[in-house]
């Protein structure tokens, strides 16, 4: 699947408005916050778009 530019526009705003720092980051520090937000978003994704797989692959969901 390729992306279009509206594509792109749109996961650049999803990654800016992640990169907003919750305060227990912002307490923690983070020395890329554009890069935290765009793996944040990433395994995000993979979790909403294959939930039995990433349960299985995680050792933080009970019943994996």
């Amino acid at each position: 699947m390729t992306s279009t530019p509206s594509d792109d526009q749109r996961e650049a705003e999803r990654v800016a408005e992640r990169a907003e720092l919750l305060p227990e980051e912002q307490q923690a520090g983070s020395e890329d916050p554009q890069d935290q937000a765009a793996a944040i978003l990433e395994e995000s994704d993979e979790r909403v778009d294959d939930p039995e797989g990433t349960r299985r692959e995680s050792s933080q969901t009970p019943g994996g």
